[in-house]
């Protein structure tokens, strides 16, 4: 009696079990999630999941579970980058005046407000200038905002570099005025006058295993060659160069896409990520769009220069964060991966981001395990059945000796 009790409760509940195991069975991978406690919650993706996913992050999906019960959770990935909101502001330009080899230019904005950044554009393609910036409520009384600021500008066959770019902090007066020390007659083009609002990502510091630097004469360059740990998202470099003198020297960083075995041993191909100026007049602060890889290169191109002294550098990687909404948090949630022919899920939550709350409690996200429900559609070889061998044969010898009669009666 108890095993026909046992053998009808397990009739049944197999189909529960198959159903809940059907939308999480083409995802290889999956990673606990704990502590859903409300409706909306946040999560970071942890690093080492980054190689696992596929490049776009189409196969990342979000289930629960309770029993017979399988819901998928609708979710939207966010990359927390820095947001820059840059407003022009209008202004007129009162006057231009010139005194003890010093050039002025007074400026007046349209409507009164704060800036914090003037970008200033010459005839002049080489020059290297110091500036003052003033403010004054009454065109009368002038108040320091910075002083001896640098500008610069070189163009040549090697170098086309130039920094106009004043910044300061934030400033509100009805009179701007810029002083410009320099002997020679100046010819000022364009001027814009901005307000530049930025909102903090979030951002991570990203460990890497080694760095190794040569010093190509060669080809008169300086080659960095950065391996990380994992592949993960990198976003912004800083390089701690110095010389006994200015520079400015041409570099562009590259990211390694895949690898390939040599008789020398493993090689990689490269793609450009960023291309710019290392100088001895800005910060060495590099930021380019989040990339995932394991392996950077870093190529300062030297010309007829001695090469700079590096004494270090350092990463971040701007995080990517799960926003989702759990319906039921009695459920068992866990994040899935790993399913090759996945496609980017359509949710219509990103229609309604507005009505997200804007503070989220974090969940946390465990350890990758093996999905136990994860089945692999494998087809085999039509002949590996015995079944088809033993038709074939058959229909051999039926054709044999179809043939043979037919030979024979002739």
């Amino acid at each position: 009696m108890m095993w026909r009790l046992k053998t009808k409760l397990l009739f049944w509940l197999l189909p529960c079990v198959l159903a809940a195991n059907a939308q999480t069975a083409p995802y290889r991978l999956k990673r606990e999630i704990t502590g859903v406690q409300a409706t909306w919650h946040s999560m970071v993706l942890p690093n080492p999941i980054y190689q696992k996913l596929k490049p776009g992050f189409e196969d990342l999906r979000i289930f629960g579970i309770k029993g017979k019960d399988t819901v998928e959770i609708p979710y939207l990935l966010k990359q927390r980058d820095n947001q820059i909101n840059t407003k022009e502001i209008a202004f007129k330009q009162l006057n231009q005046s010139s005194a003890n080899n010093t050039y002025y230019y007074t400026f007046r904005p349209a409507v009164s407000g704060v800036i914090n950044q003037i970008n200033l554009d010459f005839k002049q393609e080489n020059f290297d200038w110091k500036v003052t910036l003033e403010g004054s409520n009454d065109n009368q009384n002038w108040f320091t905002i910075v002083k001896d600021y640098r500008i610069l500008s070189i163009k040549n066959q090697f170098t086309d570099y130039h920094f106009t770019r004043i910044n300061f902090p934030d400033a509100k007066y009805a009179y701007f005025r810029i002083a410009i020390k320099n002997s020679a007659q100046m010819e000022l083009l364009t001027t814009k006058i901005l307000k530049t609002d930025t909102i903090k990502g979030i951002f991570q510091d990203i460990k890497y295993q080694s760095y190794n630097i040569k010093n190509d004469a060669e080809h008169k360059e300086t080659v960095i060659d950065i391996n990380l740990t994992d592949p993960v998202p990198v976003s912004q470099l800083s390089l701690n160069a110095q010389s006994d003198f200015d520079f400015y020297r041409p570099f562009k960083i590259d990211y390694a896409t895949d690898s390939f075995k040599t008789d020398k041993g493993i090689k990689y191909n490269y793609m450009d990520l960023y291309t710019g100026t290392v100088s001895s007049i800005e910060k060495p602060v590099f930021s380019f769009p989040n990339t995932i890889t394991s392996k950077l290169r870093i190529t300062i191109q030297n010309n007829d220069n001695k090469p700079l002294r590096l004494s270090g550098l350092a990463l971040k990687g701007c995080v990517y964060e799960l926003i989702a909404r759990f319906d039921d948090p009695k459920l068992r949630y866990a994040l899935y991966y790993g399913n090759n022919k996945a496609v980017v899920p359509s949710y219509e939550i990103e229609k309604f981001e507005n009505k997200i709350p804007a503070n989220l409690s974090s969940l946390t996200i465990g350890e990758e395990q093996q999905n136990p429900a994860y089945t692999a559609k494998v087809t085999k070889p039509l002949f590996e059945n015995k079944a088809w061998l033993w038709v074939l044969m058959a229909v051999i010898i039926v054709l044999l000796g179809w043939f043979s009669f037919k030979m024979l009666r002739n």
